[in-house]
């Protein structure tokens, strides 16, 4: 039976018996394969105090709440410039491109939402930051087609972005209603280009997530249906969202990936106690609506990520959450240690570097 999600005022505990959280710069843009220039050092950078060693890192996002909102605090509010760092920014669509744009050079960190994990299990990035538990997904439909429950997706015509979260929510509501990805026409689309053919009349239904789903909500009014969402699912499963970055770049940089995560607790609590003020602000960063990025506040889990800090076991219990779904629905066949790409030594040393800052 679905579950929403409770406050993480009332309580911390979710997921299969195991702690967990629960509660509620210039932008450059770039092609979904990325494409900047940047080195990762440079000598014109400005000095800081503290006697760091200045860095330019580039830091691929997704043009949401929930991908953006720490990373852009953490500009504007100087936290970078604090610990040394200038960050460039370059914007795609999903994780998967985001994960290879890091493997060709061209990005040296990314943030990434829950579906995009499943590639960091597997070897091709480590997580070095917890960001947030994600709230943003959904399958949404337009009634006029035939749909009133997830079961009418049947024979439907349904949008995902496979390898991201859509495709992962997308499985959880068809499951819930007794269906497979069989037994729907899949279409394969990333989620502004779904926003635009549901609109249209082309597709029946869209996994998809915030803001496109206020755009959508907007605009196909009486007709806009959610059939299932996170919050829907909170007994099952945990959809952090990460800072990632290769292996290679782990081992090379692990004191700008400490700087990097202590300039984005910061933010995170800047965050949690100023998301109106965030969304307004990331609105102009992304040349988005402002009132459209003000009804996405929601989407992220922005409390529980401050009331999560320093207390790793708790961490460790989402990421753990996290690969049982994709061991559940098949997208990794073998369970592998946490400790293999979820840098824990990391996490410890910003939030030790965090508070002795305070």
């Amino acid at each position: 039976m679905k579950k929403k999600l409770l406050a993480l005022a009332l309580a911390c505990g979710m997921i299969f018996g195991l702690a967990a959280c629960g509660s509620n710069g210039n932008t450059t843009e770039s092609p979904a394969a990325g494409n900047t220039d940047t080195p990762a050092v440079t000598s014109d950078t400005p000095a800081v105090e503290n006697n760091y060693e200045p860095a330019t890192i580039r830091v691929a996002y997704m043009p949401n709440l929930g991908s953006a909102s720490s990373l852009f605090t953490a500009i504007h509010q100087g936290y970078f410039d604090e610990v040394g760092l200038t960050v460039e920014t370059s914007q795609f669509s999903g994780g998967p491109a985001e994960i290879a744009a890091m493997a060709s050079g061209d990005i040296d960190i990314s943030q990434i939402g829950h579906g995009a994990h499943s590639l960091c299990i597997q070897g091709d990035a480590v997580v070095f930051a917890f960001d947030q538990l994600s709230q943003a997904d959904a399958v949404v439909a337009n009634k006029a087609k035939g749909i009133e429950t997830a079961a009418d997706l049947k024979g439907k015509t349904v949008a995902v972005s496979s390898g991201t979260s859509s495709e992962i929510i997308l499985q959880f509501v068809l499951a819930d209603a007794g269906l497979t990805m069989d037994d729907i026409n899949t279409v394969e689309m990333n989620v502004e280009g779904m926003t635009t053919a549901l609109i249209s009349g082309q597709i029946d239904a869209a996994a998809t997530w915030s803001p496109n789903t206020v755009t959508l909500e907007q605009t196909l009014g009486d007709d806009y249906l959610v059939l299932g969402t996170n919050t829907d699912y909170t007994d099952q499963a945990a959809f952090p969202s990460s800072f990632i970055c290769t292996p290679e770049y782990a081992e090379a940089n692990q004191d700008i990936l400490v700087r990097f995560s202590q300039a984005i607790l910061k933010a995170q609590v800047y965050r949690a106690a100023n998301i109106e003020e965030v969304a307004k602000t990331l609105a102009a960063d992304l040349d988005a609506p402002e009132d459209t990025m003000l009804l996405s506040v929601g989407e992220g889990d922005w409390q529980g990520a401050v009331d999560c800090m320093g207390d790793f076991d708790t961490i460790r219990s989402l990421y753990e959450a996290q690969q049982q779904v994709f061991l559940n629905n098949g997208t990794i066949t073998e369970e592998v240690p946490v400790d293999n790409y979820v840098l824990f030594d990391v996490m410890q040393q910003a939030y030790d570097a965090y508070s002795a800052s305070k």
